[in-house]
């Protein structure tokens, strides 16, 4: 499906997987990630994933990697996953060079609208790593509300980086989505 803002929704196959790896690293790790805002190459180093992880999305049965691509190229992507009356979303990033420029907004969109009409979900649930406050505004602003619900970072597990401070957890945002 293309969108007015020339963007084309696809789901990831194996074929997408190297490229998917690097847009999310380039989005997060490492200098090239410092062309955006969603950087957390002071937080972390090291891998934001890896080929493994990627098709683990892309193989599960209850799980859609949703690609957005403009004339051709793979700008942004985001995990849907069905976990009965809710959707989990993850895997969200964007191509650094386009990063505020309005993509995310039309990204969550589309994804919310996808797990609704896919699942029939009446809720989408994310994890952001808490000390990323402007990360979490953003999604705020997006009608997600955080609900204190904690869990642990998985220190000494280099899959999901290498944590530079000691105080990196995981909260849960929450968002009913409207029912159309």
């Amino acid at each position: 499906m293309e969108t007015a803002t020339g963007l084309t929704f696809r789901d990831a196959t194996d074929r997408d997987v190297d490229p998917l790896v690097a847009l999310v690293d380039s989005a997060y790790r490492g200098d090239s990630s410092r062309v955006g805002w969603t950087t957390e190459a002071d937080i972390l180093q090291g891998q934001r994933t890896d080929a493994a992880a990627v098709l683990a999305v892309v193989e599960a049965p209850d799980s859609r990697l949703l690609i957005a691509e403009r004339d051709g190229a793979l700008v942004a992507c985001c995990q849907l996953e069905h976990r009965g009356d809710h959707a989990y979303f993850g895997m969200f990033a964007v191509s650094p060079a386009l990063q505020g420029g309005g993509l995310g907004k039309v990204i969550i969109g589309e994804a919310e609208r996808t797990a609704r009409e896919t699942w029939g979900v009446t809720e989408m649930h994310m994890t952001v790593i808490s000390v990323r406050e402007d990360l979490i505004a953003w999604y705020e602003r997006r009608g997600y509300r955080r609900t204190g619900r904690m869990t642990p970072f998985p220190y000494g597990d280099e899959r999901f980086g290498i944590p530079q401070r000691d105080d990196l957890r995981f909260e849960l945002l929450v968002k009913p989505l409207a029912q159309v």
